[in-house]
């Protein structure tokens, strides 16, 4: 197996599918006008949920991500429901700052900070693609949406900091505002976004720079001009990375089991999500999308990295696939390149949990990356 530095540990997050849960791939793009329900389908019950987390919880992950769009469950409305059913693990909140105000955002954290004694992570999600946002009534461009997540991440991180805080901008005017108490600790911020409007956002305010699964050398690249950027502002940020994974005892069942996920795809299905994908507001979804091209002949982009996901998904379309050795030689791969944060997912998401934590886990800690 590949060796990496042992002094860095990574972090590995799972996912709470809060749009439902199949052997099939659940999903379709955020501006879409429907989601596409495989015949299996598990709906996002909060009892079903409650497995997701607790399993995470047993197995060791750092935390969960609860996603936000137009076919989840409510992230806060989630993650506060399924703290009582989990004992130390973490919920990576996803919201979008545009929807609330910002010192409403800051106390809801402050009370969920206080209420999970300390569980709660921050996922801003700017919003890539009108059609959703306006869905919700946003009705601000791209680049007008990363501009107002600057200002709202700056009043919330002063009104966390400080008695009360008084701010006029672009988007926000506050006075006064102020919370009964700070978030103690105060919940890390993690953050995405490809465009060039979108990288100095997280170099100015984030902990956490996430990107979804692009071939190693690529996402390095990315990663390197945030932190370029950052270290120009005289900070830090660690650098997480989405994925989907298939692992299993023998890299043939791994395959058989990716090539089962897309068997069930219709030539229309794919080319319908394809050009949908490919016209998103989204530069990360974009990049997605180019990472296979509607095709199904050329799916493994990189070796063990699979593209297949993202034929019908939105948002993180590439799968680590393997053996639990390949797989995990894959992770430290990307460990090597500065990735310190893993934040996975599979279907179904019980099952995968179990074979990520049980198969590649182990290899991982041996090797001091987990």
């Amino acid at each position: 197996m590949t060796t990496a530095p042992a002094d860095n540990p990574a972090k590995f997050f799972w996912f709470l599918p809060t749009s439902g849960d199949s052997r099939s791939i659940v999903g379709s793009s955020h501006a879409s006008s429907q989601q596409s329900v495989p015949p299996n389908y598990r709906p996002p019950t909060r009892r079903y949920l409650a497995e997701v987390a607790r399993a995470a919880d047993r197995l060791g992950y750092e935390g969960v991500l609860t996603p936000t769009g137009t076919w989840c469950e409510d992230a806060w409305l989630t993650a506060s429901a399924l703290l009582a059913e989990t004992e130390r693990l973490k919920f990576l909140v996803a919201f979008r700052p545009g929807l609330t105000p910002p010192t409403l955002a800051a106390q809801q954290a402050a009370t969920l900070q206080r209420f999970s004694e300390g569980r709660l992570l921050l996922n801003i999600v700017t919003g890539g693609d009108n059609l959703e946002q306006r869905r919700f009534g946003d009705w601000l461009d791209h680049d007008e949406r990363y501009a107002r997540t600057s200002e709202f991440l700056h009043i919330v991180k002063s009104i966390w900091a400080q008695e009360s805080m008084t701010f006029e901008g672009d988007y926000y005017k506050v006075a006064d505002a102020r919370v009964s108490e700070p978030p103690d600790p105060l919940p890390g911020i993690y953050f995405g976004g490809s465009s060039e409007v979108a990288l100095p956002v997280a170099a100015e305010h984030v902990d956490v720079y996430l990107t979804w699964g692009e071939p190693p050398q690529e996402a390095a690249a990315k990663i390197a001009r945030v932190r370029a950027l950052a270290e120009a502002r005289g900070r830090t940020v660690r650098f997480g990375i989405r994925l989907h994974t298939i692992s299993r005892d023998t890299s043939a069942a791994a395959w058989a089991v990716a090539d089962e996920l897309v068997a069930g795809l219709s030539p229309e299905q794919i080319a319908k999500a394809t050009a949908l994908h490919a016209k998103s507001e989204s530069e990360g979804q974009r990049r997605m999308t180019a990472l296979h091209g509607g095709r199904t002949d050329q799916l493994e982009i990189y070796p063990n990295l699979w593209a297949g996901v993202g034929l019908v998904r939105g948002g993180a379309g590439t799968a680590l696939v393997g053996s639990h050795e390949e797989v995990a030689n894959l992770i430290i791969e990307y460990h090597s390149l500065g990735f310190d944060e893993f934040i996975l997912s599979g279907y179904p998401h019980l099952e995968e949990a179990y074979w990520f934590a049980e198969g590649v886990l182990p290899l991982l800690k041996r090797k001091g990356v987990a």
